[in-house]
């Protein structure tokens, strides 16, 4: 694991960053795909455990949920608008595209009870729940008054898909319920004038400057 913030730790990855896992406290921020079960496992070996809460039901951050809830006998927390994916009622996959279909068929995970219901003002781990929808109904960011730490999901990504280089960009349309929203919630995110920015995919988010930049250039 490597510590980023006070208190919060990024899952260490073979090939990565990738897909983010973070650990906040004692919460399990996000689960990575179902295949990522051994890394996550070997990892909390030893550390104790209250919660795993999902920045948004999507196959690449849910799919070790249901096996680290029962396995640590833990409770599973997800924004309202996102249980009904998490449970099984609603596709994993955003937007319906093929291509989001069949990660949903590889890497999602199992439906799972959602224990804790997350809403808007809510606190998990000394964060402050704020509803940041597009990428999905439920996306949230985490957001830390104390020192203005964000994790954001999806709502960004600091990794093009493409070359696999550190770059700031918006979440792929494919992916997206609605693109327009997520910009709106990229936008909330910026009103927040976070100084480290955790998202799902890629490093950390350092530079301010280049974020905003990035924001003004938007659509």
């Amino acid at each position: 694991m490597r510590q980023l913030a006070k208190d919060v730790w990024r899952l260490s990855e073979r090939i990565g960053p990738l897909i983010n896992v973070y650990l906040a406290e004692d919460v399990l921020i996000d689960a990575g795909r179902r295949q990522d079960r051994g890394r996550i496992f070997r990892q909390l070996e030893g550390r104790n455990l209250s919660l795993v809460a999902i920045t948004h039901a999507h196959p690449d951050h849910q799919g070790v949920a249901k096996d680290v809830c029962e396995a640590r006998g833990i409770p599973l927390a997800c924004h309202a608008d996102d249980v009904d994916a998490m449970e099984g009622r609603r596709p994993l996959s955003a937007g319906g595209s093929r291509i989001s279909r069949l990660i949903a068929s590889r890497w999602g995970g199992p439906p799972r009870r959602v224990d804790r219901v997350l809403r808007e003002g809510d606190e998990v781990a000394g964060f402050r729940v704020i509803h940041a929808p597009g990428h999905s109904p439920g996306e949230v960011v985490l957001f830390r008054e104390a020192d203005r730490v964000a994790i954001c999901g999806d709502v960004i990504r600091n990794l093009s898909y493409a070359t696999m280089r550190k770059t700031i960009l918006e979440p792929p349309d494919a992916f997206n319920v609605d693109s327009e929203q997520n910009r709106a919630s990229i936008r909330k995110l910026a009103d927040l004038e976070p100084s480290l920015i955790l998202p799902g995919h890629g490093d950390a988010v350092t530079d301010m400057t280049a974020f905003r930049r990035f924001v003004e250039r938007l659509p």
